[in-house]
């Protein structure tokens, strides 16, 4: 077991959070409950970044320093510049439902995917959807349209691979990232049968935590699907990332549930665990 240590409550009180990132000695988070971006400190210490109406998912930066936010609802990528949100690029021709997570590499191109059906549907329809690449410059377009809920992501630390939770596929899909962006030798990395994967952060020894959205956990796997880490946190577990010093903190976003009251009662928190093996890579 990595995953060590007293389990820490480092915020609570959220809406429903997803998307955390670890920049410049903050963890950075989507409240898509309250509809804000937040950073909050290793003390707790929160701040809000930004407010997006359409609510926030994935986020990321380009190589200049300028954020990069999921908005949902509308599905476009915004770019917050000097305190103010700006259209990086409009996907709503090109997705099959709302945006929602993204990872944006080193040169600043953004993978973003989508549910491909609306989550409310009863029964469930779940079917592929797009991948959609997003250059530094804001050009969007479909990289792949066969992947079923193509949610967390991440990339390699050479910059070569990308990594993708199928949520309703139930497996780790990866990808050979081409001079250009796009995607070839598509191979599963994972295959995750009775597990959710929603969120992902990748560490130095090339293992992947995932936070099993109906598994009340985060969870490490190799490539080839060896389970060899888990961390059961007793409800909702919708998203991780690796941050800290040395990037060897754990953050899981738990919450008890993505439903309206779970919401309004504002049961989303953030919490912590020491690992053994650093963060590595994007985002």
């Amino acid at each position: 077991m990595t995953a060590t240590g007293e389990r820490r409550v480092l915020l609570s009180g959220l809406g429903f959070a997803e998307g955390p990132r670890w920049h410049e000695d903050r963890l950075w988070f989507s409240d898509m409950g309250t509809a804000r971006v937040m950073a909050v400190d290793l003390k707790g210490r929160a701040q809000e970044m930004a407010e997006v109406p359409q609510r926030p998912s994935g986020l990321g930066w380009l190589p200049d320093g300028s954020l990069l936010i999921v908005s949902m609802g509308d599905r476009r990528v915004l770019r917050l510049v000097g305190g103010t949100l700006e259209v990086h690029a409009d996907l709503s021709g090109l997705v099959s439902f709302d945006c929602n997570d993204m990872v944006v590499d080193g040169r600043g191109r953004a993978y973003v995917g989508n549910a491909g059906f609306d989550l409310r549907d009863r029964p469930p329809r779940p079917r592929p959807a797009e991948l959609v690449l997003v250059t530094p410059t804001g050009e969007a377009s479909v990289v792949d349209d066969q992947l079923v809920f193509p949610n967390g992501a991440v990339v390699s630390p050479d910059g070569e691979t990308l990594i993708v939770a199928e949520t309703f596929g139930q497996r780790l899909t990866a990808f050979t990232i081409g001079e250009d962006g796009s995607l070839s030798r598509r191979r599963t990395f994972a295959s995750l049968p009775g597990h959710a994967p929603d969120g992902i952060c990748l560490d130095a020894e090339g293992a992947v935590w995932f936070a099993d959205a109906t598994g009340q956990a985060c969870v490490r796997v190799r490539e080839g699907g060896e389970v060899v880490d888990r961390v059961d946190v007793g409800r909702g577990c919708f998203a991780c990332a690796l941050g800290g010093e040395g990037r060897r903190t754990l953050f899981i976003l738990t919450a008890e549930g993505y439903s309206g009251p779970a919401i309004r009662s504002r049961t989303g928190a953030i919490e912590t665990f020491t690992v053994d093996v650093s963060g590595a890579g994007w985002p």
